[in-house]
């Protein structure tokens, strides 16, 4: 009976002006999200919330009151502590805010045809024996790492990806970032990863395996010194591939086919050593 009370109490108080009260809180919940829609930040309000409901719930369920109690009066600091962890996107949504750019609508990233450019491009890079890193977003943005380069947003092409990664252009250090069909942004910076357990110790490699271990990323890097090409995706990497065997891994990673039952990282070699 209580709960229809409060039912009833809350339905005696609604006002027109609710109704305004109820779309602007939707709309900052909207916006909020839209905030963080293509950062790891994402990710790690998932685990918060996962946890903060397992936490009440579990303190509903076993009655437990000093937990209960915990939470009740931990909700300040809480929401103190949101802008503190979320400060970077929170500064990112201002500046976009104040600039006239295009909101970054969400969408579906669609790479039917950008598996053969990248392949191409790799092969006639990796024949001349110049240096390159391609990363292919997915479900997980990259926008911190796309902040962090020059801006492109250019149609990805063969053409591009080896003018970008040519020895003498200014580009060429960092990774190229593609979104769908379209080169977003070149000369990114990318972390490093500290596993220093493969056959390998260069400076991309490390970057390719450092951005998988953070995101859900392909990472297709052409080596400098030998001219080989790998692939990095879920913190494990396959190297020495040929044209066919490059299509066909970059093929089951980005356009999966309905009947694979396998996990992606199941499909994986392991680690190359």
């Amino acid at each position: 009976m209580t709960i229809w009370h409060s039912i009833r109490d809350a339905l005696d108080t609604f006002r027109p002006a609710s109704i305004i009260d109820i779309l602007v809180i939707a709309v900052l919940i909207y916006l909020a999200l839209l905030l963080i829609k293509g950062t790891t930040a994402m990710s790690l309000l998932r685990g918060i919330v996962m946890v903060v409901v397992g936490v009440v719930i579990l303190a509903q369920v076993l009655n437990l009151t000093v937990l209960d109690w915990l939470i009740r009066y931990s909700l300040p600091a809480i929401l103190i502590g949101i802008p503190i962890i979320f400060q970077s996107e929170i500064r990112r949504f201002l500046e976009r805010l104040g600039r006239t750019s295009r909101w970054p609508w969400p969408g579906r990233a669609l790479y039917e045809g950008v598996v053969d450019t990248i392949a191409d491009a790799s092969l006639n890079l990796a024949e001349k024996r110049h240096g390159a890193i391609v990363v292919l977003e997915r479900e997980t943005g990259l926008e911190d790492y796309i902040d962090s380069g020059v801006k492109l947003d250019a149609q990805c092409s063969v053409q591009l990806l080896m003018s970008v990664f040519y020895p003498n252009s200014a580009l060429h250090d960092g990774a190229v970032v593609v979104r769908e069909d379209r080169a977003i942004a070149a000369s990114c910076t990318l972390p490093l990863s500290d596993r220093m357990d493969a056959g390998f110790h260069g400076t991309r490699h490390r970057a390719a395996l450092g951005v998988t271990e953070r995101t859900d990323a392909i990472a297709v890097v052409v080596s400098e010194e030998t001219g080989q090409i790998s692939i990095a995706a879920n913190a494990r990497i396959i190297s020495n591939l040929d044209g066919p065997r490059l299509r066909g891994i970059l093929r089951s990673l980005l356009l999966p086919a309905p009947d694979l039952d396998k996990p992606i990282a199941r499909r994986l070699p392991r680690l190359t050593r």
